[in-house]
């Protein structure tokens, strides 16, 4: 109270001053002063205080007034010299509007970058300037921003190509050089410059000052209060909990307000939550600094000076206006960045720019975002200063970093995050690296923060504290930095660029030492390792700076000098990591096949060994470039190549492999799970360009220099295999070892590996400068090797291949050459296959598959082969040619030590003894044979003259072994495999090498003669044996099919033969048969066991489904089986129950109006539902059928198993027991009730059938004696009083007469239980059986139930009957059944009273209060709740009367109320052409005509005059035909009469049909025509309510009839639309703030603020997020909502069941984007769109959420209620 009271004062304290203040006077007044800067800050030192920060809660309204008028005007007076409206004006007149667009980026909004065009994946457009621009046209890439970058458009450095929309789009008239200054006055740029260095002076010191209680010289106030504030500041350590607890604590506020003050403190960074005098805050303050020191550092707090407040407060207006002023004119901005940037007195760094930047880390969030937003409007729009701002930022790099390092808030709100609009401007970044050595800076300072080092001083990561780890994350932009000066590659180099940029090589060769050797690991033996050594930091280390090693390379390639130099310092730093490593390794010789080499003795498996080699790998990308770029041919002898030693190259590289083959083999076992993971991340795709692949380069560089024997034994020696290959009887295998059977296996797996290394080694040319290729050819491969695993989508193949420093894979540029696109179906994903005639460029051993992809791979390939009737071998495809340096690398194929090696595993291979061989290493081995014969093949093919073929693969394995041996060749070997019978896999692998061989031994025999005539014959041989072999095949599949061809007529002629011998049994299932067989799969579950019509009406008579003609279907036994117990049991009214499982929920899928205000349960009477039908109670089935006691044996198990479970676990299941759900036992669908099957209730052919004048009078009679036997139940029950004095009831009614009841006791108890589950759902009441609106409410659903189905039907264009799924049918049936038993569990008169008021609504009685108005009745409701109650009045009604007839004359009554209904609500004609009708329509129409205007007269002026009968005729048409549908379902049900052939298709004529089958005439006027002297007093009866003028005049809701079926609401077509719809959306709660989570209803449309502290509200005394709440206003419960920023739909029932659900919205590739992590543009699928409709129509939604988390547990664990 005592805020608003002096919320009141302030402006009458005042008052005074504010009419003696002159805005003019007082800038005239500092016009003429000499020392504006004292004047302004005194001006100020009056003013501010009285205006900010008076008490508790801020106003910001009267205080921007006051701020605007006191404080800003002044200033804008003295700026311009005259009135600022007048003086702005002129300014922005003469400005010309800067070609940047610079718009500043809200959270959320969305952001575009062009993926063909944009110089960096930084460089974005806004919404409006992509739309206008040429790169909607191209491939682009939809992000949404996280608040604070700006649009680049119109800056010409950040786009390749159309760097201008149509707005910015520069005149060509404009001299773009002219200053921006030359248009003003040197007065009026004297003026500017003195108030921007004031008020920016001002502003700084305010927002820089740290003082709580005093102020900067100048603005002490003249009289100082005991006003405090305590202020609490955000930071990123404490939860939104325990800030929220504390204040609680602390101020003594409730939750609501403490959520908000922990709102407005995440938001803006600091809120006050207490006001007053010093001592009162301090208080607060020591509470809040106790209750939060416990885990961490306490909340920041401080007390302070309401008057410092108050200057801040202002100090941030300031530079909102500083932003405002300048956006008039380029000048005025051009002169704030100049005083900005202006030295200060204390020289380096004192501008008063540096001096925000600088205390970046003191301010508080607020703060910081306005002086960034001014920054960004200022000086980064004016690309000089930018230019002198950029060499600031970078001379303060260090510092800022640091203290970056120190502070707590995320990036996004630090000064550092400027970085990404400096240095990724191409010329800036090159000069910051010449100028301020920019490069070397970042990688100083990048060092200097990760100080732990080991002996050897390489990083050591052990064991982070939490505050390390969390100050390595902070680290990491650093190297985001570095990213950015690198992204663009300089096209020429200047000598000052070369320099600086070789000496930030230099640091980065220093940083990456520290990296070499990292986290090494030495094999556990023995036992298990006992603590996880800690991986990840070195890992995230390599994965940061794997673009950066990549980016390096690139720049150096762009330069000669550059590369050579680069080499040689990379080189020397190698040189010097290897000498650190010498660990007195002692020398060895190693000899086999007549060659030796020295090497040193090391063993992986005993020593240290490092996964990390950065420097040896980065050596390795720069030796591939000195042979791409030629260098390496141009320049020898500025390299060193002469002094390089290949064994110290390899060895690392060697090493690393070495570890993961032993780690392939289980060596390493008992290194635990960090190893494992270090092997799986370094051939990962995240790494493996800049690990693995490098390591493989390095090897191939040191083999090329190498003899390749000594190579090859020096690999021998590393894989510890040497022993086995070196030893003279290695052939016969070191039986004598018969060693232990694991060091065996390990041996094998080695060798398989060491083979595979080989192979890699020899094959791998794929990268350009080590094979003759095209950079795409290398990408070209990788797709290739992963479509012939399995056909994938877009986003996998994405996945799995390696992506540039932009984010790019190149894919988009040679798929369409490897692959073709299959486009996806309503679910499923669009997917890429690959083209046929690529897959003989597959290789088996690709060097990127891992184990399981290859053997997938394997199997896939073969299976093809096998399907195209192909040989099933996979020999290694043809290789492109080496590179002059690397060319010497096929002479591995050819050495003696590898044919030694192939020897040998094949002489294993032909005596196969005890597992002492593989055949994978056989498979290899074979492949390894393939590639040199392929290599000597494709020589001689390229070759001009025989003497160029160096390469003589052929002749040294046909060469037997030397003497004393005698080993046979390798060629010998094969053809003794060839027909080995434990060798079939590779028999054709053999063949096709034997084959190859006899090939190129012909080639070599001809090529000395120069004929090359019959070079083909011997293919020719080959083809016709392999075309014969087709034929074969084809044959074979021809006889198959047409063997399966036989069979199938067989089989279908015999069960025509079936059917027509039991063609009465079927006649009720062949159009179903037609229909679908799932229906008639379904069937099977309900045996009929008699002849279906046994009636004596011939069998073409139109079948009738009411009235006393009605078509009664024959006595039939329905006899059906339990789910659970299997038993059979036949439907009987006395027999056991049999019930349905089934699911009862609220709805408003029909409603007309979402406005209408929830009823109170407790008062709310259902009888009678509005045509609006705002609620409804809707009851599906899953259509599975048990009996009564095995359903209550099952639920009670179920419910004990639910109570254990509470005791063990606190997770919710997929269904709420409390609540009476229960998943069906078959198909585990929802359920939360049981409706009982009953038996059909056989019609009284009795044939009193009275006219309805007689039944009128009859039912008056009826009527008014229940009145007057329910009056005496009233006071006393005494029944055994007569009647007759009271009112004569018809002698053949007796009132007291208490009917049996037909059914068993276990049917009565299901009956109630439905029932009751009925009401509890509809109502959200706790269960009553004796509740007497229990019938009322099985009826409503029944109604509902009715009306959802038939608009379904129409929905997707079916037929009224035989399209409804088995399910459907079931229920219906069984909801009609048990709507007329439901009288006999409910208390007699109560349904007769129900009944009485029914009936009232049409035949107007006097003892009935408060009928309700015929337009506020829903007729479908009406039929049904008064056929299903009229069973209890029929049986105490002993006459004979027929009931049949009284349904009729109930339904033709209905019929005649729903079409005046229709009358009274069609609107006015539209001017439509009239149709020529014919005789029968003149007809209808003149009756139409009759009945209106009889409406008129009774409505009075209400009803517009209508002159068009055939508007009036289509209006009662179209708009009755829903309800004679219902009507239709509806008796079809009850009755079971089958219904006419014509209404199981959509076919014309279907009116006729219908009206006859609901015994109507085609002309429905005649119902009133033909009676109307009996209905003219009811019609005005029901004109004159007084109801119906009030509705009519607009004062109630008006249904139109029919109803139109509602819809989802409309999507736009491009997603970026919603987004920006999201991105303008504030939350509703806090005044303006941007939403987090915006949340789109798709029911009714509205935009809600999900998952949010600040939209939470109270529902049934609970805290629920927005979109609970909104599911119970909206849905009744259910929603469906599409989260925006997420690009995912959210399914909602209720407060603890939801899922999520794929969003209509798919990019080109048929592919979602949940997350939006792609980006790829999103368009809407209107198929997925209309299956969720349909899902919501059908009532689904809640079935999908219990399906969805069935099938996934972390659905359940949710809290669905706070979304």
């Amino acid at each position: 109270m005592a805020a608003a009271e002096s919320d009141r004062e302030v402006p009458s304290a005042l008052c005074t001053e504010f009419l003696n203040f002159s805005v003019k006077d007082t800038a005239s007044k500092w016009l003429q002063v000499t020392d504006l800067y004292k004047e302004v800050y005194h001006h100020l030192a009056r003013y501010v205080p009285k205006i900010y920060c008076l008490g508790p809660n801020l106003n910001p309204q009267s205080e921007d007034l006051l701020a605007q008028m006191l404080l800003q005007s002044p200033l804008e007076w003295y700026l311009c010299g005259e009135d600022p409206s007048t003086g702005l004006a002129k300014l922005e007149q003469n400005n010309q509007p800067s070609q940047l667009c610079g718009h500043v980026f809200k959270v959320g909004e969305p952001t575009y970058s062009c993926r063909e065009c944009a110089a960096d994946p930084t460089c974005v457009l806004c919404m409006q300037c992509f739309l206008g621009s040429v790169h909607k046209e191209h491939r682009y890439r939809m992000t949404t921003s996280g608040g604070g970058g700006f649009c680049d458009c119109g800056d010409t450095e950040a786009w390749k190509k159309g760097p201008y929309c149509q707005k910015h789009e520069p005149n060509i008239s404009d001299s773009c050089q002219e200053d921006p200054l030359a248009h003003l006055s040197t007065d009026m740029i004297a003026r500017c410059y003195n108030v921007f260095s004031v008020v920016l002076k001002y502003a700084v010191d305010m927002l820089t000052w740290d003082k709580e209680d005093e102020l900067p010289l100048g603005l002490e106030p003249p009289d100082r209060s005991d006003t405090y504030y305590c202020m609490l500041f955000n930071d990123e350590v404490h939860t939104y909990e325990q800030v929220i607890y504390t204040l609680q604590k602390a101020v003594n506020c409730t939750q609501k307000e403490a959520v908000s003050f922990a709102t407005t403190v995440d938001r803006d960074g600091r809120k006050s939550v207490r006001f007053g005098d010093f001592a009162f805050c301090e208080l607060a303050k020591s509470v809040i600094v106790r209750n939060t020191s416990r885990q961490s550092k306490p909340l920041r707090v401080q007390v302070m000076h309401s008057s410092v407040v108050a200057h801040q407060c202002f100090a941030l207006k300031a530079l909102h206006w500083l932003g405002h002023v300048i956006g008039y004119s380029d000048a005025l901005r051009r002169i704030l960045c100049q005083v900005g940037l202006e030295r200060g007195p204390e020289g380096e760094n004192s501008s008063l720019v540096d001096t925000l930047m600088l205390c970046d880390s003191k301010m508080w969030k607020g703060a910081r975002n306005v002086y960034h937003q001014l920054f960004m409007s200022s000086l980064l729009m004016d690309l000089k200063y930018k230019k002198l701002f950029a060499i600031q930022f970078a001379k303060n790099y260090r510092r800022l970093q640091t203290d970056f390092m120190e502070d707590d808030h995320e990036r996004v709100v630090s000064v550092t995050s400027l970085s990404v609009q400096l240095f990724t401007v191409p010329t800036m970044a090159r000069m910051l690296i010449t100028e301020e050595n920019l490069m070397t800076t970042i990688i100083r300072t990048f060092v200097d923060h990760l100080r732990h080092r080991d002996l050897q001083g390489r990083f050591q990561f052990e064991r982070y504290t939490a505050q390390q780890a969390f100050k390595f994350r902070r680290v990491q932009s650093l190297i985001g930095d570095l990213k950015y000066v690198l992204i663009s590659r300089p096209t020429e180099w200047s000598d000052q660029l070369r320099e600086k940029f070789l000496e930030g090589l230099d640091t980065f060769l220093e940083l990456l030492k520290c990296m070499q050797g990292m986290d090494p690991v030495v094999r556990q033996v023995g036992q298990h390792i006992e603590m996880e050594p800690e991986w990840e930091a070195a890992f995230t280390l390599q994965m940061k700076l794997t673009h950066i090693i990549s980016m390096i390379q690139e720049w150096c390639a762009t330069d000669e000098r550059v590369l050579i130099e680069a080499y040689k310092k990379c080189l020397t730093a190698l040189t010097h990591c290897h000498s650190g490593f010498a660990d007195g390794e002692q020398p060895i010789t190693l000899s086999m096949c007549g060659h030796s080499v020295d090497t040193i003795r090391y063993c992986v498996s005993q020593e240290k060994v490092s996964i990390h080699l950065p420097v040896s790998r980065l050596l390795a990308g720069l030796h591939v470039l000195l042979s791409k770029m030629e260098v390496a041919y141009r320049f020898p002898e500025q390299l060193p190549l002469s002094e390089l030693s290949p064994p110290m190259l390899i060895e690392h590289p060697l090493r690393c492999l070495v570890l993961c083959a032993q780690v392939h083999a289980g060596m390493w076992r008992r290194n635990g799970f960090s190893l494992v993971n270090q092997i799986y991340y370094y051939h990962n795709v995240k790494c493996r360009v800049e690990m693995f692949d490098k390591d493989l380069i390095m090897l191939q560089a040191g083999a090329s220099m190498m003899d390749p024997n000594h190579f090859l034994m020096i690999v021998l020696s590393r894989f510890e295999l040497y022993h086995i290959f070196s030893s003279a009887d290695c052939r016969k295998r070191y039986n004598r070892e018969n060693a232990n059977k694991d060091v065996v296996q390990q041996n094998n797996t080695l060798t398989e590996e060491m083979l595979h290394l080989i192979m890699m080694v020899v094959g791998e040319r794929f990268e350009a400068g080590i094979g003759q290729v095209e950079g795409c050819d290398e990408i070209k491969r990788e797709i290739l090797h992963q479509l012939c695993i399995r056909p994938m989508a877009h986003s996998e193949l994405v996945k799995a291949l390696p992506e540039n420093e932009n984010k790019e894979t190149g894919m988009e540029r040679v798929i369409d050459c490897v692959a073709s696109f299959k486009k996806p179906g309503v679910t499923g994903r669009g997917l890429y296959e690959l083209r046929p005639e690529c897959a003989k460029q597959f290789n088996l051993y690709f060097h990127h598959y891992s184990r399981a992809d290859q053997s997938k791979a394997e199997e896939a390939q073969r299976k093809l082969k096998r399907q195209n009737g192909e040989d099933t071998a996979l020999p290694p495809p043809v290789l492109p040619p080496f590179c002059p340096l690397f060319a010497s690398l096929v002479n591995i194929l050819q050495c003696d030590v590898l044919l030694g090696m192939l020897g040998a595993v094949l002489q294993w291979a032909v005596e196969p003894s005890a597992g002492h061989w593989s055949e994978s290493m056989l498979q290899r081995v074979l492949h390894l044979i393939g590639m040199a014969l392929l290599e000597e093949q494709q020589q001689l093919e390229n070759s001009s003259e025989d003497n160029d073929v160096y390469f003589n693969f052929t002749l040294k394995m046909s060469r037997p072994g030397e003497a004393p041996s005698n080993t046979a060749s390798v060629l010998a070997l094969l053809e003794n495999l060839q027909n080995a019978p434990h060798l079939e896999v590779h028999e054709g692998m053999i063949r096709w090498l034997l084959k190859t061989v006899a090939g190129i031994k012909t080639m070599r025999e001809r090529s000395a003669s120069a004929s090359t005539v019959t070079a083909s014959e011997s293919r020719g041989q080959e083809e016709t044996a392999c075309d014969k072999d087709k034929a074969e095949r084809k044959r074979k599949a021809e006889m198959a099919r047409l063997r399966r061809e036989k069979v199938m007529a067989q089989m279908s002629e015999m069960q025509r033969h079936f059917i027509n011998e039991n063609k009465e049994l079927f006649q009720q299932s062949l159009e179903e048969l037609d229909a679908s067989t799932s229906t008639s799969l379904e069937h099977r579950r309900i045996k009929i066991v008699s002849h279906r019509y046994c009636s004596p009406a011939s069998s073409d008579a139109a079948l009738a489904c009411v009235g006393p003609r009605r078509s009664r279907p024959g006595e039939k036994r329905q006899v059906v089986t339990c789910i659970l117990c299997q038993e059979e049991q036949e439907i009987r009214a006395d027999g056991k129950a049999m019930v349905l499982a089934a699911f009862v929920q609220r709805s408003t899928v029909m409603s007309k109006n979402r406005t209408r205000p929830p009823h109170d349960p407790k008062h709310y009477d259902p009888l009678f539902m509005h045509p609006d039908l705002s609620f409804g109670t809707h009851t599906g089935s899953c259509g599975h059928i048990m009996h009564s006691h095995c359903w209550q044996r099952y639920f009670e198990a179920v419910q004990a198993k639910e109570q254990r479970r509470q005791q063990r676990l606190r997770v919710h299941t997929s269904y709420d027991v409390g609540n009476g759900e229960f998943l069906c036992p078959l198909c585990e669908c929802l359920s939360n009730t049981v409706i009982p099957l009953l038996p059909r209730t056989m019609g009284s052919s009795s044939c009193e059938q009275p006219g309805l004048g007689q039944w009128l009078k009859i039912s008056g009679q009826q009527i008014k004696a229940m009145h007057s036997a329910h009056r005496k139940l009233q006071p006393v029950s005494t029944v055994e009083e007569t009647v007759e004095e009271e009112c004569p009831a018809p002698e053949v009614f007796t009132v007291d007469y208490i009917p049996t009841n037909p059914y068993s006791s276990t049917i009565k108890e299901m009956l109630a239980t439905f029932g009751t589950a009925t009401y509890k759902v509809g109502l959200k009441v706790h269960p009553n059986e004796q509740d007497p609106r229990i019938p009322i409410m099985c009826w409503s659903s029944c109604a509902y139930t009715i009306q959802s189905i038939e608009r379904l039907l129409v929905d997707e264009k079916k037929p009224l009957f035989g399209s409804l799924p088995c399910r459907q049918d079931d229920c219906l049936s069984s909801l009609a059944r048990f709507g007329s038993a439901c009288w006999t569990a409910a208390c007699q008169p109560t349904v007769q009273g129900h009944f009485i008021r029914l009936l009232a609504a049409l035949i107007p009685d006097p003892q009935v209060e408060a009928s309700p108005c015929i337009l506020d009745v829903d007729m479908l409701h009406l039929l049904v709740s008064v056929v299903l109650s009229y069973g209890s009045v029929h049986s105490q009604d002993s006459s004979g009367l027929s009931v049949d007839a009284v349904q009729l004359h109930l339904f033709h009554l209905i019929t005649v109320a729903h079409m005046v209904q229709i009358l009274l609500t069609s609107g006015p004609e539209e001017v439509t052409m009239e149709q020529e009708s014919g005789e029968a329509e003149r007809g209808e129409e003149e009756g139409a005509c009759r009945l209106y205007n009889t409406l008129r007269t009774h409505v009075g002026s209400s009803l517009p005059e209508v002159a068009s009968g055939w508007h009036l005729w289509r209006c009662v048409k179209t708009g009755i035909l829903p309800y004679l549908r219902g009507a239709a379902l509806f008796f079809h049900h009850l009755h079971g009469v089958p219904a006419p052939p014509e209404l199981h298709a959509l076919c014309p004529g279907q009116w006729e049909v219908l009206c006859g089958y609901l015994s109507l005439p085609s002309n429905l006027l005649q119902l009133f025509h033909g009676q109307q002297e009996l209905l003219e007093p009811l019609l005005h009866g029901w004109c004159t309510h007084p109801g119906i003028q009030q509705t009519l005049q607009g004062g109630g809701v008006l249904v139109s009839f029919p109803r139109e079926s509602n819809s989802l609401i409309d999507l736009p077509d491009d997603y970026s639309a919603l987004i920006n719809q999201a991105s303008s959306f504030t939350c509703p709660k806090s005044g303006g703030d941007k939403s987090r989570a915006p949340t789109l209803c798709l029911v009714c449309g509205s935009m809600l603020c999900s998952q949010s502290y600040c939209c939470q509200t109270e529902l049934e005394g609970e805290d629920v997020g927005a979109c609970t709440a909104h599911t119970f206003a909206c849905g009744a419960g259910v929603g469906i909502f599409l989260r925006v920023r997420e690009s995912q739909v959210l399914f909602l029932a209720g407060k603890t069941k939801g899922c999520f659900y794929a969003p209509p919205y798919l990019d080109d590739y048929g592919e979602t984007d949940q997350g939006l992590r792609r980006g790829n543009p999103l368009h809407l699928c209107h198929e997925r769109y209309r299956k969720i409709q349909k899902l919501w129509r059908q009532h689904n939604i809640t079935e999908e959420i219990g399906h969805a988390q069935e099938a996934n547990q972390t659905l359940v664990g949710i809290d669905w209620q706070h979304l």
